[in-house]
């Protein structure tokens, strides 16, 4: 017998040994099957109906089969021609009257429009901010049924929950079959340090497997850990059994609602972002909602939108359109903040995630692979509503701690390796429609006003979209007696870009447009199908190679000519460029800064801004970076690392110090960076030296004292800040700074 069998074998003598264990091994699992069971069979068909109940209608009115056929053949066609510009849309916003009016460009309201226009009613959405400038962008970016919803189902023969499960897998099917260039299976690992807990989450995720029927993406399986080293190479090795290995799906959340916004335009939805709604107007002979008075928030402009129903979809901000249709409603919403963080790709590999299931406040934390950086969190306070939530140093600090305790012990995991993090607030509901207004519902709830007739959707989350949005077109069709043309034919529609993509289309854009592969890659993975309409816009480069193709920044895969798509794709900010067309402030914030210039100017000549509205565009996205990107954090972190300098490297910092005092005043200040620079030759525009003195000025008085100075070589040495503008323009290095990407100073 080989000296692997024999372990596996003495491992089960062992376990053999422990009857208790043994017994309640079996005798769970045989239970856990069983109640599967009693639930999938009582749930199974109706999801299997779910996707053709279109069709089965259509049949039932069709004149001929041949007319079946023909409009199974227009639903996934791909649209031709260009989108229409934001100017059509308002124009369109002013002058027609709706079926529908949805307030709130998140997932789920830009999944009502897309339902709603499909089913042949006049569809309007309106945004206050960019189409998922809000919680949408802000996700795990994991579309997932819910393995903790599964097991509290099962412990508690909840059938609501259980019924959560099966939608949200069935959803996810569906999500990676309609936008396959944005969405994609990830392989997720749940390492396993205690011999009793593998029988016990093999059963749980086991469950999860059955529970997807044919929706399964791959069938789990358990390693040893070897191989889970082998796979993971930076997990703790002490103490590990193995691991078990499931999978999930994974999405590029702000490219997919884009997609999604997109989709309904294209199918005839007037939808426009930056767009407030400042009142709801109501028909004075029936007391029921027929308009909203609403501001252009790019022109100033105000104007009235006309609609027979009014829906409001607006995550986190559910109540503040609730009370301003009738002032006198009991708020809903109990808003919760959850951190992420981001860390450099090497955290993670390339394809495979990492599940905590049991942190040390009860949750659990994932850590994950995306867009080739790493994906860490999340946590859970109740917080306020606001339209910047800011992520908190303590997040972060708990975050990295949870993560501490997974890694190696000879990887030490350091503040300054976090690239950005972000915070993002979870619609969590009282159902208005039970008694008990003290629990908070699990799933999404749906209120139609009897007074106004306004129809609220909240609660829910990303990966059951498409389903809040289906019943909640059902809601205002029942309450306002709308005439659709058809039911829902959202399962299965194709999204914007998946029409004719494969997973070899990027192929293509590096043999007939002599794209790098990386760049070819993002772009594919990015646009789908609409990836050639970018390549066209790209520029020549005047290199062998690449032919066309300019980079934004050189550790990044964004082009160019991707700010110019994007005002095509209605971006009207530069923030709607970094955070949600291009996701570079998500990944990091210093390269975010970085090319900041470069997407201003782009933009200031393509949307003819004055000198005055290109400063306010930098300012803005420098402010959003900040604060809402984890600069503003990272600075709070940096105050408060202990000066941990030797004598002689504090000797060597104040040599530096004064290189730039040359006048001894005890403090630097932006005119000593400028001479510094002057003298040895560098020109450096006037904004990036205040940068570069804010970055490093704690106390914000506009100057860089010594005690600073000292703080910020001392963050350097203990990995507190991996990164460094100003030190890494005075060392005038002229590679790649290995900090720049988390690899130390």
């Amino acid at each position: 017998m080989s000296s692997n069998s024999n372990k596996y074998f003495n491992n089960f003598r062992r376990l053999c040994r422990n009857r208790p264990i043994l017994v309640t091994s079996v005798v769970t699992g045989a239970a856990l099957s069983a109640t599967i069971y009693y639930l999938d069979v009582t749930n199974e068909e109706r999801f299997k109906r779910n996707k053709s109940n279109y069709f089965s209608s259509l049949r039932a009115h069709a004149a001929s089969p041949s007319l079946l056929e023909t409009k199974q053949q227009q639903l996934n066609r791909r649209p031709s021609g260009p989108l229409p510009s934001r100017k059509e849309l308002l124009n369109g916003l002013r002058e027609e009257e709706f079926d529908i009016l949805v307030i709130g460009g998140g997932a789920t309201g830009a999944g009502v429009a897309l339902d709603a226009q499909t089913r042949g009613l006049k569809t309007a959405l309106v945004e206050l901010d960019d189409f998922s400038s809000g919680t949408s962008s802000r996700s795990t970016k994991l579309i997932h049924g819910g393995v903790r919803y599964l097991q509290s189902a099962i412990m508690k023969l909840d059938r609501e929950q259980y019924r959560m499960v099966k939608e949200a897998l069935f959803e996810r099917a569906n999500l990676l079959e309609i936008a396959p260039h944005l969405s994609y299976p990830l392989p997720i690992m749940l390492p396993i340090y205690k011999l009793w807990q593998v029988p016990y989450y093999w059963f749980g995720i086991k469950m999860y497997d059955w529970v997807s029927g044919k929706r399964l993406l791959k069938n789990s399986y358990f390693i040893n850990k070897e191989k889970a080293l082998e796979r993971f190479p930076m997990l703790k090795k002490e103490s590990l059994k193995g691991a078990l290995i499931y999978f999930d799906g994974q999405h590029n959340d702000a490219r997919m609602n884009l997609a999604i916004v997109l989709s309904a335009i294209r199918n005839g939805a007037k939808c426009c972002n930056h767009v407030a709604v400042e009142q709801l107007i109501k028909d004075e002979s029936t007391g029921k909602l027929c308009a909203a008075k609403v501001k252009d928030m790019i022109t100033g402009e105000h104007f009235i939108v006309r609609s027979k129903c009014i829906v409001n979809a607006t995550g986190p901000f559910t109540d503040s359109i609730r009370l301003m249709a009738n002032p006198e409603t009991q708020p809903i919403c109990c808003p919760s903040a959850g951190v992420h963080i981001v860390l450099p790709g090497y955290y993670s590999p390339a394809n495979t995630g990492l599940l905590d299931p049991a942190t040390t406040d009860g949750r659990v934390i994932f850590f994950l692979p995306w867009q080739k950086m790493t994906v860490a969190g999340t946590t859970d306070a109740s917080s306020e509503v606001t339209f910047s939530p800011k992520p908190r140093n303590s997040d972060i600090e708990f975050i990295l701690n949870e993560i501490r305790g997974y890694l190696n012990k000879n990887i030490t995991v350091r503040r300054g390796d976090v690239m950005s993090a972000w915070s993002g607030l979870r619609p969590l509901v009282r159902d208005p429609n039970k008694f008990d207004t003290k629990s908070l519902a699990r799933n999404h709830i749906i209120e139609v006003a009897d007074d106004s007739g306004l129809v609220t959707i909240a609660g829910g989350k990303w990966t059951t979209y498409r389903h809040m949005a289906q019943e909640t077109v059902d809601a205002a069709i029942k309450a306002h007696d709308l005439k659709p043309k058809n039911d829902c034919i959202t399962a299965g529609l194709l999204l914007e870009g998946a029409h004719n993509w494969d997973p070899l289309l990027y192929v293509h854009l590096v043999q007939d447009y002599g794209i790098e592969v990386d760049v070819a890659q993002h772009l594919a993975n990015n646009y789908g199908d609409r990836a050639f309409v970018v390549a066209r816009l790209c520029k020549m480069t005047g290199k062998r190679w690449p032919i066309v193709g300019n980079r934004l920044h050189g550790e990044f895969p964004f082009l160019d000519a991707e700010v110019d798509h994007a005002i095509k794709e209605y971006a009207c900010t530069t923030v709607d460029v970094i955070a949600r067309r291009l996701r570079i402030a998500f990944l990091n914030t210093y390269a975010a800064h970085e090319v900041l210039d470069l997407v201003v100017q782009i933009m200031a000549k393509r949307l003819n801004w004055s000198r005055k509205e290109m400063e306010r565009q930098l300012q803005m996205a420098r402010d959003f970076i900040n604060n809402e990107m984890g600069q503003e954090a990272r600075m709070q972190s940096m105050s408060s690392v202990p000066l941990n300098l030797t004598r002689e490297e504090m000797q060597a910092a104040k040599e530096r110090f004064n290189q730039l005092d040359r006048d001894r005043k005890g403090h630097i200040t932006v005119n000593d960076i400028r001479r510094h620079f002057r003298e040895h030759g560098n020109k450096i525009d006037e904004r990036l030296l205040h940068e570069l003195l804010n970055e490093v000025d704690l106390n914000k008085n506009g100057e860089l004292e010594l005690a600073e100075f000292f703080q910020l070589y001392s963050g350097l040495k203990t990995g507190h800040i991996t990164q460094n503008r100003l030190v890494r323009y005075l060392d005038e290095m002229s590679v790649k700074d290995v900090a720049r990407s988390g690899g130390g100073f």
